[in-house]
């Protein structure tokens, strides 16, 4: 069983470095928090502290989780909903985000740059069976849409 710290300052300074190495969702800094072995009212106290300070804003991490994973090409749509849920992030501010980054980005933009770089020279027509199947199964993994794997394919030289 853990033992609790010492002082809100003390878990400051812990959220601070926490933070300082990589953005963190409420959720994710709470959880961490927590196994460090600070009590609740301490986390919740530095929860609001850093938020105060705009060191912890959930809407922030989602949207840059969600370009990180687009640049990546591990993840669209679907895909991006559910790492956002798995982050601790709110249905509704999950609702925002993707909203935000479907105006800014077209899906089929993104599969075509991770086509050319994953699969550079990939002819569909000229593929057997089994390479068609395991390049489509690589997209849909990644939350793209049959239609728009499809349409891409289909439509490259």
């Amino acid at each position: 069983m853990t033992t609790s710290k010492s002082s809100d300052s003390d878990a400051f300074t812990c959220a601070l470095r926490i933070l300082g190495r990589r953005e963190h969702s409420t959720s994710e800094l709470r959880s961490k928090l927590v196994r460090l072995g600070f009590s609740a009212p301490e986390i919740e106290a530095v929860l609001a502290r850093c938020r105060e300070y705009n060191y912890l804003d959930d809407r922030r991490y989602a949207l840059a989780r969600c370009h990180e994973l687009l640049r990546s090409g591990r993840g669209i749509g679907l895909r991006l909903r559910l790492d956002l849920r798995q982050h601790g992030i709110s249905e509704s501010l999950i609702d925002e985000v993707l909203e935000t980054i479907n105006r800014e980005i077209e899906p089929l933009d993104v599969l075509r740059q991770q086509l050319e770089r994953r699969f550079a020279g990939f002819d569909y027509a000229a593929a057997s069976e089994k390479e068609r199947r395991r390049i489509v199964h690589h997209f849909l993994r990644r939350g793209f849409s049959l239609s728009q794997i499809f349409a891409l394919l289909k439509h490259t030289p």
